[in-house]
């Protein structure tokens, strides 16, 4: 009893200068709930260490306890549009554009013109037209609820035949067929997973057949004996039998890629050129904007799509709609894109640039890392969210060596500590810090500076 006597009041600590930026972060209810819970762990043990009185010390203990939100980090992971680190960024005038509309009331479903209610996405889904050829159009908030949507629209309670070969995991162990079935549609498998061909399709179509869904395979590879049914094969086979015929693009892009050096990927506009009815896509993979998923095709099967009552459960907000909107805008002014697109413009950096600050930096590194061997070195970045998995693109990186992994980790685990964490990747015995990927190359060199101290 002694010693628990020994222990300070709540108050006391909460009051003391070592617990007041805790305190300025999260709030005096969370940090007194954070010190309760650990007086009370020492009091049930029965052993109270000797820095019980101590502030400072409660500090170091109760502050990792709490979750740090959202800081901003530097992707150096030689990953373009990293997943785990928000995927695409948003240009500077796009983002100002959404702070705009979530500091001041917008005509978000207001038609100013007729001064009267109006469609939340009409000025997305008229640029969504214009930019694909699609005579209708609609969003969501991702793809993956884009091909829910469309997929419950059209074939709830019938058979959705797809190509075993295309029966892709997209995710977040979000699969294909675990959509399919909470649309309420029944997968039909056809084919085999390396080879399916038109006949297998067009003998899965029955009475009970609700669409003609294609996946592509954005997220994955095969080579060798191989063989799946194009789009135009299925829109045949579609139009023979009234079928209506859906292609997932996945990660679609609204220009060709490959003037980046990077495989073609299949456009949406392209797509619906070759015969699909309705095309689905993201918005924020190669399209370089926000998380969204586009749906755009023939009117009478969008007009379905849009007054299914699933649709506004998957709706946008008025931010991802004003950020689609600019990035849409983008693309109508194809020689601005580079400059309004952050993607693009990583994507389209010249390679000597990259390799130069490559050697700047390893050369600005070195004396912070005395026992550690630091140099610049030519790799490869990739794409990265589920896009051209097979594709990569020249890069440059500052590659950091010890004769122990275990300095290397816990150099990495530093770097995550700066003030603006750093996160770079492990790699055959180095630690890349990828130039192409970091979106701020004289912040990367300003912060790497605080490991020396």
């Amino acid at each position: 009893m002694t010693e628990q006597r020994r222990l300070p009041s709540i108050d006391q600590l909460l009051s003391s200068d070592a617990l007041a930026p805790l305190i300025d972060q999260h709030g005096r209810a969370a940090v007194k709930d954070a010190v309760t819970t650990l007086q009370n762990s020492w009091r049930e043990s029965g052993e109270i260490p000797p820095f019980a009185r101590d502030a400072t010390a409660y500090g170091a203990l109760i502050a990792p306890t709490f979750t740090t939100g959202y800081p901003r980090v530097l992707n150096m992971t030689g990953t373009l549009l990293h997943t785990n680190l928000g995927r695409a960024l948003i240009g500077r005038e796009i983002a100002a554009a959404a702070i705009n509309a979530a500091s001041h009331p917008i005509a978000l479903e207001y038609d100013i013109d007729a001064g009267a209610r109006g469609e939340r996405d009409a000025s997305v889904t008229e640029r969504l037209c214009r930019l694909t050829g699609a005579e209708a159009a609609t969003i969501v908030n991702n793809n993956a609820a884009a091909v829910l949507l469309v997929l419950n629209t059209l074939a709830e309670g019938k058979e959705v035949p797809v190509s075993r070969g295309e029966l892709v995991e997209i995710g977040g162990s979000f699969r294909i067929p675990d959509i399919i079935a909470r649309a309420g549609a029944k997968i039909r498998e056809v084919g085999a997973t390396n080879r399916t061909h038109p006949r297998d399709v067009e003998a899965a179509i029955g009475a009970e057949t609700g669409m003609l869904l294609k996946v592509h395979p954005s997220n994955y590879h095969i080579e060798g004996f191989t063989r799946q049914v194009s789009l135009s094969e299925l829109a045949d086979i579609g139009k023979r039998h009234a079928q209506c015929v859906v292609e997932d693009l996945g990660s679609g892009a609204l220009i060709d890629v490959s003037r980046y050096g990077l495989p073609h990927e299949p456009t949406p506009a392209e797509s619906l050129a070759a015969g699909a009815d309705v095309v689905t896509f993201s918005g924020d993979k190669l399209l370089g904007g926000v998380q969204a998923g586009f749906i755009v095709g023939r009117a009478d099967y969008i007009a379905k799509i849009r007054a299914n009552a699933l649709r506004r459960a998957l709706r946008p907000d008025k931010i991802t709609l004003v950020i689609a909107n600019e990035v849409l805008k983008a693309y109508e002014h194809p020689e601005q894109l580079e400059s309004k697109i952050p993607l693009l413009a990583m994507l389209a950096k010249p390679i000597s640039a990259i390799e130069r600050a490559a050697v700047q930096l390893a050369a600005h590194l070195q004396p912070h890392l005395p026992e550690f061997s630091v140099s610049s070195k030519s790799c490869n970045c990739q794409v990265g969210s589920g896009s051209l998995p097979s594709a990569t693109v020249p890069s440059a990186a500052v590659a950091i060596s010890h004769k122990q992994d275990r300095a290397l980790r816990d150099l990495q685990a530093a770097m995550r500590e700066l003030s603006v964490p750093v996160i770079g990747r492990l790699h055959d015995g180095e630690l890349l810090l990828d130039l192409r990927s970091c979106d701020d190359w004289p912040l990367a060199q300003s912060v790497l500076a605080e490991l020396a101290t």
